[in-house]
């Protein structure tokens, strides 16, 4: 949280619009590719910023620019030109810590969003930003770092799988969407496993270790939570808008979109209540265990009480006390220490209490 404020306030003092990357840098060059195509045609380049004011004019039917690697300001800077974006949007791109939202801004709408992964190493959730930004022919996704998560929409639109060739750019934006939510249940079914894990090993022997994963468990759903729950909120006003840019066929497949959206803020909900309740069940489970080992060391000093009272008193060395002189005294009091013993012990056990 410190190196988010701390990467924030290094635009202090800069005015409104100022164009300047807030986050980490993920690469090391940029990569700009574009998809021109149609319901016909299909054509696939890798170019410069500088070669994107040299494009020819969109005869196609969409015109689809991947971006990865926004920390290079000039050439988005260059992008914004040729597309006539607004400086504060693109403030707003280049700012990795954004919470997703939506902007219809007339001739485009912008929106942000995030990628949600588990690190294959780490093990831990990764988030990333993804801006879209889609008007009448056109679709621009900036993305932090290389992802290959719109690897199965390019092969969709290359081999005229799907309608998505046959429609317009609201379609592709829908679809790029789409694949996002697909992913978010990916995610949510890693977490499943790990849940179901942990909820076994809270059973049968939790351990200091079951509770630090818990405490994980629930800071990911928490991180998964402040991702969905806004994207919910831009599928609906999407859906809403009324905006010239949506066509009405693509306007069910977004409903389509929010039920899914609100599918998943179910089972992160549902999630986050199961967690509650293993937490509850681990700290009863340690009580109910401290309380039994209280309970053996109590019984165990009860048992002891009255041994110690013959004890002491036998241990006063007082010269007037005749069982000194009988033969048989030190047996004799084994035999009542253990038969007392014995009766306080089968006593517990009749009363259920050990």
């Amino acid at each position: 949280m410190n190196k988010r404020l701390e990467q924030r306030s290094q635009k202090r003092g800069q005015p409104a619009g100022t164009l300047k990357h807030i986050g980490e840098r993920k690469m090391e060059k940029s990569k700009i590719k574009i998809i021109d195509y149609s319901s016909q045609s299909y054509i696939e380049q890798d170019i410069s910023a500088d070669g994107i004011c040299l494009l020819d004019n969109n005869d196609s039917n969409v015109r689809w620019i991947n971006i990865e690697g926004i920390h290079e300001v000039n050439d988005l800077e260059q992008l914004s030109k040729a597309f006539g974006l607004h400086p504060m949007v693109m403030e707003d791109i280049l700012n990795t810590q954004q919470r997703p939202k939506i902007e219809d801004c007339g001739k485009y709408v912008y929106l942000v969003l995030k990628l949600i992964s588990f690190h294959p190493r780490r093990k831990e959730l990764d988030t990333e930003q993804l801006s879209i930004v889609f008007g009448e022919k056109f679709v621009i996704s900036f993305c932090e770092s290389e992802t290959k998560i719109f690897e199965s929409v390019r092969g969709w639109i290359k081999n005229g799988v799907g309608k998505i060739k046959g429609e317009g750019s609201d379609f592709l934006a829908f679809t790029l969407l789409d694949i996002i939510v697909d992913d978010y249940f990916e995610v949510l079914d890693e977490l499943s496993e790990k849940i179901e894990a942990v909820e076994e090993e809270v059973i049968e022997k939790p351990t200091p270790e079951t509770l630090k994963t818990i405490h994980y468990l629930k800071r990911q759903l928490l991180n998964i939570h402040k991702v969905v729950w806004p994207l919910r909120e831009i599928v609906g006003t999407l859906e809403r808008s009324g905006s010239n840019l949506i066509k009405v066929e693509t306007n069910m497949y977004i409903r389509d979109l929010y039920d899914h959206m609100v599918q998943v803020m179910e089972e992160v909900e549902t999630f986050r209540d199961i967690l509650s309740s293993l937490l509850d069940i681990y700290l009863s489970s340690v009580s109910n265990k401290m309380n039994d080992i209280m309970k053996i060391l109590t019984i165990i000093s009860t048992v002891f009480i009255p041994l110690s009272f013959i004890v002491g008193v036998y241990g006063m060395n007082f010269k007037s006390m005749p069982e000194y002189d009988f033969t048989f005294a030190y047996p004799i009091l084994w035999v009542i220490m253990i038969s007392i013993s014995i009766f306080m012990l089968a006593f517990f056990k009749r009363k259920k209490w050990w």
